[in-house]
């Protein structure tokens, strides 16, 4: 069983047992979460859809950490002008690991 959910602006498949990198959350680590914001639930032979989301449905999550991801580095440069310019930006995430996924 999986599911299609929206967090943030994002969307994720999630499966139970399964652990999702999501953009940052101020909670501590041992906390559950619940998202209910499925768009989709796939059974073994069944498929629910949303007309946005599907009534009844969440998926319940633990916070198992957090972190910050690689380095980016960005680079801007003019030609024949003598100018460059070097940046680097470091994502925060937060790992949540899928604890169960609910359909009534």
């Amino acid at each position: 069983m999986f599911a299609i959910v929206r967090i943030g602006s994002k969307q994720y498949r999630a499966e139970e047992g399964g652990t999702l990198r999501i953009e940052k959350i101020d909670l501590e680590a041992g906390k559950t979460l619940d998202f209910d914001q499925v768009l989709m639930l796939a059974n073994d032979q069944k498929v629910t859809v949303g007309s946005p989301t599907v009534k009844s449905a969440k998926i319940i999550a633990e916070i198992v950490g957090h972190g910050r991801a690689k380095k980016i580095h960005i680079i801007k440069f003019k030609r024949r002008k003598h100018h460059m310019k070097k940046m680097g930006h470091r994502q925060w995430y937060t790992d949540v690991k899928i604890t169960a996924i609910q359909s009534q």
